[in-house]
């Protein structure tokens, strides 16, 4: 070991470790009761390149419709600890750290954004491909809930049920959007620096990255509070995650315009996704997405089906502030997807799909930012 890493380790700080992203992720783990496999799933990304892609599995013995799992923007597949296992209790669960994120490889994306998005796409297809899937029920948070939606439009007969889960990317910025005060803050932090990655101030603070993220983004940290032995582990998380070469965050960044808004908003080709794939979309009460996707989502696949959660007590991070209410709508879309053998709507006479919001409400409230 070299005199800079002793010294790095002996003030807390590593720029990046994979021993170190891998431990992490082991103790966020150690909160599942369900066994898992984790193993990199080997790709060609581009002629003459390859990647691989972080998985874990769960229940794969289990012969129903599998379900599949995209995180958002900067994170990975530790975000699902609270999720994992009553999820893959009836099925086969797949959860994988999206190429350019986590564990997975860092491959260059083009610097045309729609480009980047599809080497996305393709990226996931390639990953189903190799896994031996056939369809599945997709869910994506965020960014995943984009990639998700965009993936289907591609590969809609592979895709059994799209699952949203407080998508970003779908709408125009709308003029009167309010954003939460650490986004206000990190948007004047940054905005001198908008020709770099959104992450990459973090990255330039050496060894006071840690500590940054620890304290802007401490509203993820607490929503683990109770779970983990030591709820800090997630926001050491997500530093390890972000603190290597920013390929994913780069393509994110070509995908973009503004601070975070879509280039290419989703609703704006939604009318490219089959009819016959379902759609539900769960929002947070208290996100500050946009939460008229939905409506607007029915409105424009009105032969369609498309269900409309509302997740009390839940930001963004609809899966970690309320864990049990975000499972159990999962788990039942699941078992719905399961009884549609057909992947075929059948609307009853004289009855809409166009049901009314449904706001879920459980004894136990998770504190949310």
């Amino acid at each position: 070991m070299s005199a800079i890493t002793e010294n790095q380790e002996k003030c807390g700080w590593i720029k990046f470790s994979e021993n170190k992203l891998i431990s992490l992720e082991k103790k966020i783990f150690e909160v599942l009761q369900t066994a898992y496999k984790g193993w990199h799933v080997l790709i060609d990304h581009k002629p003459n390149v390859k990647a691989k892609i972080w998985t874990i599995a769960m229940n794969t013995e289990s012969k129903n419709t599998p379900l599949v799992l995209l995180h958002g923007f900067g994170a990975g597949v530790g975000f699902w600890c609270l999720n994992l296992d009553s999820l893959a209790a009836n099925r086969p669960v797949y959860a994988i750290d999206i190429l350019g994120f986590g564990r997975s490889s860092r491959p260059e994306f083009s610097n045309d954004g729609l480009e980047a998005e599809q080497e996305f796409i393709e990226s996931i297809e390639k990953w189903r491909k190799e896994v031996k899937l056939e369809q599945f029920i997709l869910l994506g948070h965020s960014l995943g809930g984009y990639l998700a939606t965009s993936y289907t439009i591609s590969y809609p007969n592979q895709v059994k049920h799209l699952i949203l889960a407080d998508p970003w990317g779908f709408v125009e910025r709308p003029s009167d959007f309010n954003p939460p005060l650490w986004m206000k803050t990190l948007g004047i932090v940054l905005y001198p620096f908008t020709a770099f990655n959104p992450l990459a101030t973090v990255r330039a603070a050496g060894p006071f990255g840690p500590w940054i993220v620890k304290k802007m983004r401490s509203d993820i940290s607490h929503k683990y509070a109770g779970r983990l032995e030591n709820h800090e582990i997630i926001t050491d998380y997500i530093y390890q995650c972000n603190s290597q070469k920013p390929t994913g965050e780069t393509a994110f960044h070509k995908m973009i315009k503004g601070f975070g808004w879509a280039k290419n908003p989703m609703l704006n080709r939604i009318h490219k996704l089959d009819n016959r794939v379902p759609i539900t979309i769960m929002n947070g009460s208290h996100s500050w997405m946009d939460k008229t996707v939905g409506k607007k989502l029915r409105e424009m696949r009105q032969n369609s089906y498309v269900r409309l959660e509302v997740i009390k007590d839940a930001g963004h991070h609809v899966h970690a502030d309320n864990p049990e209410s975000f499972n159990e709508i999962v788990v039942d879309v699941c078992n719905f997807a399961e009884s549609n053998k057909s992947n075929v709507l059948v609307i009853p006479e004289n009855e809409s799909i166009q049901e009314e919001e449904q706001e879920v409400v459980t004894e136990t409230q998770i504190a949310t930012s």
